[in-house]
């Protein structure tokens, strides 16, 4: 197999800013550089005009744990491993494409058509007629095995000329997105379910740094179950980077609320306090707003009605990006990332502990306003203690084999 030492990057909606896209692209080469901290070789990041280039230089090189790292960079379109050739003189060009055929593909046959790409515009041909020329020389010495097709090849052989000369072959999917950090932060509540890390991903993806609060019920729920929900942020890390993770102790507030409140509005007021706690904390974190793993109808927190009443103790914007997903769609995207079979996991959270046996689906804001008066008499002292007794896990990216 032929050993490649470099990569060439590209990235799609960093190309279409104005005066500031210098800052998205050295936060994508920032990114790219740390994804790769811990993988085999001492990579060199760096971009040119319209492209990130990573280079191995003569270090051992771990080239599936750097595509795989790589893949999971948010900003990234597509990565193509690249041979470099250390010149831009024309004829010398040509041969080290044809050698490069050769060496990365010593037996297979297949359709294949040349891209040249030009930096330089005033080089003494043009790129169509450095591609027919490279093609001609191509099928000169493999025609037995390989034929062009400009229409529909089986691979585009591609070579940038830039201050050296970049060959590829190989296209491979990215992540897309923007990098992590560039469009703010945000606070996501994140449960031991499906839908949650899923929608933290998604905001990752769309350049939000992530930072998390995880409701506990001790002893309603085990140490399990929270181990559980910091593994699911250690796997979101992998895709959205380092997640501060609170761990928020809401046992004492929860059995006031079943103490003292009609058990139809548990889930509703529950979640009332959930969102205002992750709220203080979004604030305090200078946060953009907060992050939910609702879907529209998927259980009776969920309805159009309770979305209202929950949405109505916030002052921040709550972003709820799986809002119109079906389920078998949350399903597919946590498959892809790699948290699915955690979340799956039998350790219950606190949301499902106290579930009412009949919950109100069509709540009305005005009358759980007027249930709640009556935790007036504890509930400042209640949320005073949880929120001194918050536990804060940096939670840095899962390896995972």
């Amino acid at each position: 197999m032929f050993e490649y030492r470099a990569f060439l990057i590209k990235y799609a909606e960093i190309g279409v800013k104005g005066k500031n896209r210098y800052l998205f692209e050295d936060a994508l080469v920032g990114q790219i550089a740390n994804s790769l901290k811990k993988i085999e070789g001492n990579y060199k990041v760096y971009k040119q005009p319209g492209r990130v280039f990573v280079e191995a230089g003569k270090s051992d090189i771990d080239y599936d744990g750097a595509l795989d790292a790589l893949k999971r960079v948010m900003g990234i379109l597509h990565i193509c491993p690249v041979y470099i050739a250390e010149t831009t003189d024309l004829d010398k060009a040509y041969e080290e494409a044809v050698n490069y055929i050769g060496e990365c593909y010593p037996t297979e046959s297949f359709t294949f058509k040349v891209m040249a790409k030009r930096s330089d515009k005033k080089m003494p041909k043009t790129s169509p007629e450095i591609s027919a020329e490279i093609g001609g020389l191509i099928l000169e010495k493999y025609g037995d095995r390989l034929t062009v097709d400009v229409k529909n090849p089986d691979k585009f052989i591609t070579i940038e000329f830039r201050d050296k000369a970049y060959i590829y072959s190989e296209t491979i999917k990215g992540e897309g997105g923007m990098p992590i950090g560039t469009a703010g932060k945000a606070m996501c509540l994140l449960s031991g379910g499906i839908d949650s890390p899923v929608a933290a991903y998604m905001m990752a993806r769309r350049g939000v740094k992530v930072e998390a609060v995880y409701f506990h019920a001790p002893p309603y729920t085990s140490e399990r179950a929270k181990q559980k929900v910091v593994d699911l942020a250690r796997l979101t890390a992998r895709y959205a980077g380092n997640i501060k993770l609170y761990v928020v102790n809401f046992t004492d507030i929860q059995l006031a609320i079943y103490e003292k409140c009609p058990h139809d509005e548990l889930t509703i007021i529950m979640r009332r306090y959930m969102m205002k706690i992750a709220e203080d904390l979004a604030k305090k974190d200078e946060c953009f707003g907060l992050v939910t793993g609702e879907s529209i109808g998927q259980v009776a927190s969920q309805t159009m009605q309770s979305l209202l009443t929950t949405n109505a103790v916030c002052e921040l914007p709550v972003y709820r990006p799986v809002i119109c997903f079906d389920k078998q769609d949350i399903i597919n995207i946590s498959q892809r990332i790699g948290t699915f079979e955690t979340s799956i996991l039998p350790f219950e959270d606190c949301c499902t502990i106290f579930v009412a046996e009949h919950p109100v689906t069509k709540p009305l804001l005005s009358k759980i306003e007027k249930d709640e008066r009556k935790l007036d008499d504890v509930i400042d002292e209640l949320y005073k203690k949880t929120m001194e007794s918050i536990e804060v896990i940096n939670c840095e990216p899962m390896e995972v084999e």
